[in-house]
């Protein structure tokens, strides 16, 4: 299979294409009678010519998603922290400040909102690892601060914790805020200018 798969692979290639064009060539020379006997010679002569001048292949550019394509598995990865989420049991403070997290990471993850790769970066990066290991620590810990009485109570630093991600996404909003309104008022001047 890979033997007839590199010679289909080398029949396509740019070299063979080459080489196969100036052998063309040469037996157009040899119908003309200008190589005589040795017409065969010119023939693979040129070939070899045509198949050494030829460009190198070069090999596909990658193509990795789009941003579009990034925020549907975001989107995705989201659904799963929001069920694993729902699973665990949390003091109630600590619950309403990862239930304002949780409602602002899902409208920045609407479609046509979030299209920076800084951003979609922040966003992956607090769904996929922050938000769950922040969560995971904590019960963790919990469960061994019960062992250890007079420690500090493990919800504070997940309240902490959760404080900090919920000001990186907020910082998210604003930007989408300001360049929206940048646009508008861009937008407002455009339309009023053109009326004179």
């Amino acid at each position: 299979m890979g033997t007839s798969s590199s010679l289909l692979g080398y029949a396509e290639s740019r070299k063979n294409l080459t080489g196969s064009v100036c052998g063309l060539a040469g037996v157009g020379i040899a119908l003309t009678g200008a190589a005589g006997g040795l017409w065969p010679l010119v023939v693979a002569g040129l070939y070899a010519a045509g198949a050494l001048i030829a460009p190198p292949e070069r090999p596909d550019t990658p193509r990795f998603p789009d941003a579009g394509e990034q925020l549907d598995a975001l989107r995705a990865d989201f659904e799963t922290l929001r069920a694993y989420l729902t699973e665990v049991d949390l003091p109630p403070a600590v619950r309403d400040r990862l239930t304002e997290l949780a409602t602002l990471v899902e409208a920045l993850l609407e479609p046509g909102w979030v299209s920076d790769p800084d951003h979609l970066h922040v966003l992956g990066r607090a769904v996929r690892q922050d938000i769950p290991e922040a969560v995971d620590t904590f019960v963790r810990t919990r469960w061994w601060s019960r062992f250890t009485p007079g420690a500090a109570p493990p919800e504070t630093h997940l309240e902490r914790q959760l404080t900090a991600l919920h000001e990186e996404t907020t910082a998210i909003a604003a930007a989408l805020r300001d360049a929206e309104a940048i646009r508008q008022e861009t937008h407002t001047r455009y339309v009023e200018e053109r009326g004179n």
